[in-house]
C-alpha cells in the first residue's frame, strides 16, 4: 500500500483526490488486462480481417492477437481516461463531479459553469456533438439559468487553444446549430486554466503522473 506524499505536489488538488484517480484508472487497466483473454474470444473475431492484417504488416497470427488485446486495453484505458479528467477537474476547488448518468459531467455554482468533457476530439461523432449542444442547452433552460455550458475537448484537433462558441453541424439537415454565447467549445489546457486558475494546469498534472503511478504501483519511476 502506497503512502501519500507529505508535499503537496500541485497546487490545484491534494494529494487524495489525485491518487484516488489515478488508483481507478490503474484498477480498471489491471482488470482489463486479466479480462483480455476471456473478452477477446467472447466477442466474434473476423477470421479474413485478422488473416489480412497479419500478413500485410509480416507478423504471425499469434503476434496479431497479442496486437489485438493490446488495442482493447488501449480502448478501455482510454474511456477510462474520460472519467479521470472528469474527476480530476471535479476535485478542484468550487467544482463537482455530476458523476455517470447525468446530463452534464461537471459543474460550478460560484461561476455558473457547466460542461460535458470528452478525451479526445475524434471520439464524438457528429450527430453525437449536436446532442451534446442539444442537452447542454436544455439544461441551461431547465435547471441551470445563467450558466454558461462548455463541450470540453481535453485532446483537441490541433495546437491552437480555444473558448468559442459551439456550433456543431447537423448532419440529417445539413445544417448549423444556431451560434449562443452561453454554449461554448474549449480545448483541455484552457479549460483546465479556467477551472483551476493555474496557466499550467493541465501540464503540471502530466509531468506529475509518473511519480503518482509510480508510488501506486511500486516502482520507481526514474527507472522508466
Amino acid at each position: 500500500m502506497y503512502q501519500l506524499p507529505k508535499k503537496q505536489l500541485l497546487s490545484f488538488i491534494s494529494n487524495k483526490d489525485l491518487y484516488e484517480n489515478v488508483e481507478a484508472v490503474l484498477n480498471i487497466a489491471h482488470k482489463a488486462t486479466e479480462d483480455s483473454e476471456r473478452k477477446l474470444y467472447s466477442n466474434v473475431i473476423d477470421p479474413f480481417s485478422a488473416l489480412f492484417e497479419a500478413m500485410s504488416i509480416n507478423i504471425k497470427l499469434s503476434g496479431w492477437i497479442k496486437k489485438e488485446k493490446s488495442r482493447q486495453l488501449q480502448k478501455t484505458i482510454q474511456n477510462a481516461i474520460g472519467i479521470f479528467h472528469q474527476e480530476i477537474l471535479g476535485s478542484f476547488s468550487g467544482w463537482k463531479s455530476l458523476g455517470t448518468g447525468s446530463v452534464v459531467d461537471l459543474v460550478n455554482e460560484d461561476l455558473k459553469i457547466i460542461a460535458e468533457v470528452k478525451n479526445k476530439y475524434n471520439t464524438t461523432k457528429g450527430n453525437h456533438k449536436t446532442a451534446i449542444y442539444d442537452d447542454l442547452k436544455s439544461v441551461i433552460k431547465e435547471k441551470y439559468q445563467g450558466y454558461t455550458g462548455y463541450y470540453v475537448e481535453i485532446i483537441s484537433s490541433g495546437k491552437k487553444q480555444f473558448d468559442k462558441e459551439f456550433i456543431p453541424s447537423d448532419n440529417r439537415k445539413s445544417k448549423k446549430r444556431p451560434k449562443n454565447k452561453n454554449i461554448r467549445i474549449i480545448d483541455g489546457k484552457t479549460f483546465y486554466t479556467l477551472a483551476s486558475g493555474n496557466d499550467n494546469a493541465i501540464e503540471n498534472l502530466y509531468n506529475i503522473l509518473p511519480q503518482v503511478i509510480g508510488d501506486i504501483i511500486g516502482i520507481d519511476y526514474k527507472e522508466i
